[in-house]
């Protein structure tokens, strides 16, 4: 027997006319229906409000305004093309099992943000947890996080954060900054990326955060974005992606570019070090800009697995709680 789904609401005339219609059609096309009340969740609503009723019946949908006809000649295309009659019919266990796994959707299509916001909380935290284990004596899981983010970050000396030392951050002397500068607080060769690399601090200088300033700021734009766009996110448009490129992409790849040029002589390139509060400004920006250019587009197909999924549960029976199936996001 073939599923109707009748999405409607309370005090809708036309959705009491359409299922009467379905109900007269019956026994010409067996179905079982299905009702949606509309106004169950905000996305159902505004979705469907200016629409009902609206039958969906396999890879068929039917918005009002339509007549008898045109619902006998939908019914009869979905009876059509629906599987025979003596295909296997599903067992109890895999029912469950269907159940259970468009509630594992649901739920991730409902808290998707928090989990994102957790995941990039954890991928940017932990890199300070290593200066802090240092400084407890913890050295061997502070090594661990280091080994682990050093694929992920070039983590040079003259390019990171440090804590507990005399200052935030040892620019090299070329940046022209009025910190302390790395080889004057290390005593180590400014020009020695390696060193940089595996210098990891001492009691005096503090210990470097495994992740440099740029990355830092990137992936804590993320969570910050990530953050502010839980109260947004019904509202927000996605960034257009020439603002996207021009405030995003441009200052971190003329103020990385023209370092990372510099550093080649053969290219006859004006020599240049970045300064702590450019690369946190143009990595903050671009993990801003790639927040708002990319998560009101994943809200959005959040919100139509929420609606889908929503629909297939209680179709099928497998929501108890009707409340707790809103496709609302906490």
């Amino acid at each position: 027997m073939m599923r109707v789904t009748l999405f409607a609401k309370e005090d809708c005339h036309l959705c009491d006319e359409a299922r009467a219609e379905l109900k007269s059609l019956e026994e010409d096309f067996p179905h079982r229906l299905v009702e949606v009340d509309i106004n169950s969740d905000p996305d159902l609503l505004t979705r469907y409000a200016l629409e009902i009723p609206v039958i969906q019946v396999g890879p068929y949908t039917l918005s009002s305004p339509f007549g008898l006809t045109e619902l006998k000649v939908t019914l009869a295309a979905a009876m059509n093309g629906r599987p025979s009659q003596d295909a296997a019919p599903v067992n109890q266990a895999s029912r469950d099992q269907a159940i259970l796994l468009n509630r594992a959707v649901f739920a991730f299509a409902r808290h998707w943000l928090a989990v994102f916001n957790l995941l990039v909380f954890i991928y940017v935290g932990l890199p300070f947890a290593a200066p802090t284990l240092m400084k407890l004596g913890a050295t061997r899981p502070a090594k661990w996080i280091y080994t682990a983010y050093s694929p992920l970050c070039h983590q040079l000396g003259f390019r990171s954060w440090f804590l507990f030392g005399e200052q935030p951050a040892y620019p090299r002397s070329i940046a022209g900054t009025s910190l302390i500068s790395y080889g004057t607080a290390t005593g180590l060769d400014e020009n020695d990326y390696w060193g940089a690399r595996a210098f990891i601090g001492n009691e005096t200088v503090g210990y470097k955060v495994a992740f440099c300033e740029r990355d830092v700021a990137i992936y804590g734009g993320m969570l910050l974005a990530g953050i502010l766009f839980t109260f947004f996110r019904m509202r927000l448009r996605p960034l257009p992606i020439i603002a996207w490129f021009a405030v995003g992409i441009v200052p971190i790849a003329l103020d990385g570019g023209s370092q990372l040029l510099s550093a080649f002589p053969l290219l006859n390139f004006p020599i240049r070090e970045s300064t702590p509060f450019l690369r946190t400004l143009t990595g903050g920006l671009f993990g801003v800009m790639n927040v708002w250019l990319a998560y009101p587009y994943v809200e959005e197909a959040m919100r139509d697995t929420r609606t889908l999924v929503a629909t297939k549960l209680a179709g099928a029976g497998g929501v108890s709680d009707p409340g707790a199936m809103s496709p609302e996001p906490e």
